[in-house]
């Protein structure tokens, strides 16, 4: 099965979406992830989804999942790359990825992580 690589940087994980999300990717994806966060002890995930053009309801709840479950593990998520129709389909399925922060690129993501970690 494919996986989509988390590479660390310094004390955040970067994880960017460069396929298209399929059911068992995103879980693999969430299972990694949260595996990854506890391991290197993480305090932000910073997630690219720039490549992504749709999001359905699930993958949005497993994207809101992430965020909860690195809530808990005491680590901030951050999502950066979100392309417009993205951004309303989330909105019209009522999904309000709840802890989520939100950037145009990947330096203001890590900006973003960087003052909430200090």
């Amino acid at each position: 099965m494919d996986r989509i690589p988390v590479l660390q940087i310094g004390e955040f994980l970067l994880v960017s979406i460069q396929v298209d999300m399929h059911d068992q990717l995103a879980m693999a994806l969430q299972d990694d992830l949260t595996e990854r966060i506890a391991a290197v002890r993480a305090r932000g995930v910073l997630i690219d989804i720039s490549a992504l053009d749709i999001v359905d309801s699930f993958i949005g709840r497993m994207i809101s999942n992430i965020a909860g479950m690195s809530r808990v593990l005491d680590a901030q998520t951050v999502i950066v790359g979100m392309q417009p129709a993205v951004a309303i389909t989330l909105v019209e399925l009522g999904l309000s990825l709840e802890g989520v922060r939100t950037a145009l690129n990947l330096e203001n993501g890590m900006r973003l992580l960087r003052a909430g970690s200090a």
